[in-house]
């Protein structure tokens, strides 16, 4: 059972692959995880009721959905009717910025965990960001996660009275058959994940997008099959 002498941390949960491995990593840290899932209008539910069993198959000690509606300003095919990519390889993921892209979304996601931390009484907070596998999201830099961290400690009343926030981003640096790695290691079940961006009506994967074909090569490679699929 938690008690007071255990640290907090919250854990931002998409229900994907990396988030997933977060709360892992969290838990065996000995940390007590409360999980965030942030409502920012992704088009897709399914991959909520992933973060639901991510959750509480890792333990989170409570749950947090809130809702902040990102579609309305659109600009991304994750939120709104944008077409998603689909069989691109590798060197054409890394090319650009992808439609997938959420403005503002890593931002607004972890000013939410922040104010969430204050009132839970965490330190810490997870998230999820990689800069290795060719998402090219300018939000999953390190230099990004350095600048918010600074920013947390100048915007709370914890920070400014000496208690200072801690970004983590234990993934960063990380390929994506690493973080598989690193996770299988801690006993995440990814069969419980959902990483697709456009799943069918059925809410099966598309193999074809780029977060399918990542999470496809990274399994192939350590000779396993995703088992999403």
């Amino acid at each position: 059972m938690p008690t007071h002498l255990t640290p907090k941390c919250v854990v931002l949960l998409s229900g994907g692959l990396d988030s997933a491995t977060i709360l892992a990593i969290a838990k065996s840290l000995g940390f007590e995880p409360y999980a965030l899932t942030v409502l920012y209008g992704q088009r897709h539910s399914v991959e909520i009721e992933a973060a639901k069993r991510v959750a509480a198959a890792l333990g989170a000690v409570e749950h947090k959905f809130v809702s902040v509606d990102l579609g309305q300003i659109g600009g991304s095919a994750l939120t709104a009717d944008i077409e998603v990519p689909k069989d691109r390889d590798e060197s054409a993921m890394s090319s650009e910025i992808p439609v997938t892209y959420v403005p503002a979304r890593n931002t607004v996601m972890l000013g939410i965990a922040l104010g969430y931390s204050e009132v839970v009484g965490a330190q810490d907070i997870y998230i999820g960001v990689n800069s290795v596998d060719y998402s090219g999201y300018p939000d999953c830099r390190p230099a990004f996660i350095q600048a918010f961290e600074k920013l947390a400690n100048l915007a709370t009343k914890a920070g400014v009275e000496g208690n200072p926030y801690r970004i983590h981003v234990p993934l960063i640096l990380l390929t994506k058959a690493e973080i598989i790695q690193r996770g299988l290691a801690l006993g995440v079940d990814y069969g419980l994940t959902h990483s697709c961006y456009d799943p069918g009506p059925d809410g099966r994967p598309c193999r074809r997008c780029d977060s399918c074909q990542i999470r496809i090569r990274a399994f192939e490679s350590l000779g396993m099959v995703d088992p999403a699929l």
